[in-house]
């Protein structure tokens, strides 16, 4: 089977690969989510148990009578904003002690208990269509969202009834709004109380939002969709806070009050457990400029709310994952920089917990006293490790993870794991990935006398391996700017004073890095690279892993910092490599690499010879609020900016060849970038090519798309920089 095919129908050797990990409080039982082999898109739900290394499936979604082709609009929406491009089971809750699940399946709500022996999936009695449903900790009640209302539901199927209604036409209850999902990654909108006497919910009201409409030519049978998009410099929706009574004691929500002028956005919501039971209601909150971000503690009886934390910057506030959270002795766990200056660190309470120099990422559980966090060490942008700290000190480091014969040692590769959130059972689930191995090794891990995690389990991968020879990688650091770069060469390349042509392969922006030490990383560049080019991947300023001053480079300017470090990482991989062919360069990338790629040939034609731009972002105006206004300030305050990084005026110096691939459904990078530029190309008679894709969002999901697509892509490459079979 050809590579493309394969990387298609496996959605890039995702599918079969364990996720969504959930651990029992004793730290002997995991949950997960996994199909059953490399190409099964039908995930199921499955339980670990950590004593004797067993696996069972508690949930099928083909018994249950899953139809993935008929799912809610919201549930729709909320997976692509999740880039969610499996099947069935996609997403679970369980309740604090781990006896049962909850999930929703083609509108309809399910419960599983996870005890050994347990009975099968029941469906509940909910109003459909389900969306996102959450059982409290208690395991008593299921919170859910239908019709845009907020409902209740018990566990043992009984009490369906309405917490929140809309009240308004554009009003939904719990559910997160386009931009918190898009572009600050809360994609909830309801969190259970702790005790599970209340709900914390979001009521979002779109009126204000400008009404788009993405379109399908190829259906003019159907009305177009109708979408509320917030673009750069226009209105966003109105988000509230309430705390709602879950057995309908007091019908009446609580609001919670904060500055919602001056602090707009809400970043995250939830919970604060107290003393004997007590509980309060968090958030942060931010400004529409995103220079500050301050965090909330209020009063879920009257909704009054006090600044526990404000984090200042004078170009922007990053939203980092994984914070606020809090130690079992109430302390804050939060990442920020001091003073607004500096690097960012881990905090505990006042105390640095992170040691200098490392690029901290995000907080991934907090087990008592003790932080998991990911971070990668310094100098070390490529490698990313989970780290565990202590507020006294007494453990801090990156967690030794066995090497099961990596060359380069523990260390090296990408890490992501989940820390068990009770005291007992010292249960972590790790997922390593690197470039001595294929695909992802998923541990368990528990600590020992010594305090060292030693002993472990496996949880299998079921993901096809990639039809490839093997990866022919090199990395290094580029420039006085020391740009991360990789080289991929073809397996049978020898020399011989055969010259190379060139592929750029950037994303090239924010929030994205590409050169990683996985093998992951570099499949695609690897199957590139075979048909008969030398793939140079650049990770410029902008993109994350270097630190807070790289990222923010591209301030006000999302075009030359960028464009620049990309010629830079060309010259020197053409000093470093004497069979670099720079006559013949092309450069191929999606999103921001499509805008990248596109930027390349109308800017410096000198330089590159030919761009494929999948989905591109053409004119920064037409992209949402929080993401362009966090670089580039608001179209009216800052109209300079927006020319600089537009592409539309650059139209008549197209002198190269440009293909844009663009899916007509997206509605992210909406298909009117690459419309507007192609028009823009016709008027000024600069010839071109436009790959309408009908159907597809921003991210191809249908296998023989996905496969045609590499292959068209190759095909335009090859034809435009003379490379012969």
């Amino acid at each position: 089977m050809s590579f493309p095919r394969q990387q298609a129908r496996t959605q890039r050797f995702t599918i079969g690969v364990p996720r969504s990990f959930e651990i029992s409080p004793d730290g002997r039982r995991i949950a997960f989510l996994r199909g059953r082999d490399g190409v099964d898109t039908a995930t199921c739900l499955w339980v670990y148990d950590a004593d004797d290394g067993t696996e069972r499936v508690v949930a099928d979604p083909r018994a249950l009578g899953a139809d993935d082709e008929n799912l809610p609009p919201e549930e729709r929406a909320r997976r692509e904003r999740l880039r969610e491009s499996g099947g069935g089971i996609v997403a679970y809750t369980v309740d604090r002690d781990f006896t049962r699940a909850v999930f929703a399946l083609s509108g309809r709500l399910f419960c599983v208990d996870l005890a050994d022996g347990g009975a099968d999936p029941r469906e509940l009695p909910a109003t459909a269509p389900v969306v996102d449903p959450r059982i409290d900790a208690g395991g008593r009640r299921i919170a859910y969202v239908s019709g845009g209302a907020l409902r209740v539901i018990g566990a043992d199927g009984r009490g369906d009834r309405v917490l929140a209604s809309p009240d308004a036409e554009n009003v939904t209850w719990g559910l997160a709004d386009f931009v918190a999902a898009e572009e600050m990654g809360r994609y909830r909108g309801f969190w259970w109380a702790p005790d599970g006497s209340a709900v914390l919910a979001a009521r979002v009201d779109e009126s204000p939002v400008a009404r788009w409409y993405v379109d399908d030519p190829a259906a003019p049978e159907q009305e177009p969709t109708a979408m509320r998009y917030p673009a750069a410099g226009t209105d966003n929706p109105e988000v509230r806070l309430a705390v709602l009574s879950a057995d309908g004691s007091d019908p009446d929500p609580v609001w919670v009050e904060w500055d919602r002028e001056e602090l707009p956005y809400l970043a995250t919501a939830g919970w604060k457990a107290g003393p004997e039971g007590a509980a309060s209601v968090v958030f942060t909150a931010q400004s529409r400029d995103q220079r500050t971000l301050t965090l909330f503690k209020a009063d879920p009886a009257t909704g009054r709310g006090e600044a526990v934390r404000t984090e200042r910057d004078g170009v922007w506030v990053e939203l980092m994952p994984g914070v606020p959270s809090w130690t079992a002795s109430g302390e804050l766990v939060w990442i920020g920089r001091e003073n607004g200056a500096g690097e960012r660190r881990v905090y505990v309470g006042d105390t640095p917990v992170s040691p200098p120099g490392v690029y901290v990422r995000g907080v991934v559980d907090v087990d008592g006293d003790r932080v998991l966090y990911s971070a990668s060490p310094e100098d070390g942008p490529a490698d990313v490790s989970l780290w565990l700290a202590t507020r006294d000190g007494e453990r801090s480091g990156p967690v030794e993870v066995p090497g099961h014969g990596c060359s380069k040692g523990t260390d090296s590769g990408a890490h992501s794991g989940l820390r068990s959130g009770r005291l007992r059972g010292d249960t972590l689930v790790v997922q390593h990935r690197s470039t001595d191995f294929p695909g992802v090794r998923t541990l368990v891990m528990r600590d020992g006398e010594s305090g060292v995690h030693s002993e472990y389990g496996t949880i299998e991968s079921l993901a096809e391996s990639p039809d490839l020879p093997e990866l022919r990688v090199e990395t290094w650091r580029a420039g006085e700017r020391r740009i991360p770069c990789a080289l991929v060469l073809p397996s049978w390349y020898r020399g011989d004073g055969q010259r190379l042509p060139v592929l750029m392969a950037p994303y090239g922006g924010p929030h994205a890095q590409r050169v990683l030490n996985t093998r992951g990383a570099f499949l695609s560049a690897q199957w590139y690279a075979e048909q008969g080019f030398a793939v140079l991947i650049a990770d410029g300023r902008g993109t994350p892993g270097i630190g807070v001053e790289w990222e923010q480079a591209v301030h006000l300017d999302l075009a030359t910092a960028v464009l620049e470090d990309q010629v830079a990482a060309l010259e020197d991989a053409a000093h470093r490599f004497g069979f670099l062919d720079t006559s013949r360069v092309g450069i191929h990338g999606w999103s921001f690499g499509g805008y990248l790629a596109a930027l390349a040939v109308l800017r410096r034609p000198d330089v590159f010879h030919a761009a494929v731009a999948g989905a591109p972002v053409i004119d920064w105006r037409l992209y949402d609020t929080h993401y362009t206004e966090r670089y580039l300030g608001t179209p009216q305050e800052q109209p300079e900016a927006y020319e600089r990084s537009s592409l539309l005026a650059d139209a008549a110096k197209l002198e190269r060849p440009l293909m844009m691939i663009h899916g007509l459904s997206d509605d992210n990078v909406v298909f009117a970038h690459t419309q507007r530029m192609s028009s823009a190309l016709l008027a000024a008679g600069r010839r071109h090519t436009v790959l309408p894709l009908s159907g597809v969002t921003h991210s191809p999901s249908d296998p023989t798309v996905s496969e045609n697509l590499l292959l068209l892509q190759v095909e335009f490459l090859k034809n435009s920089l003379r490379v012969e079979a």
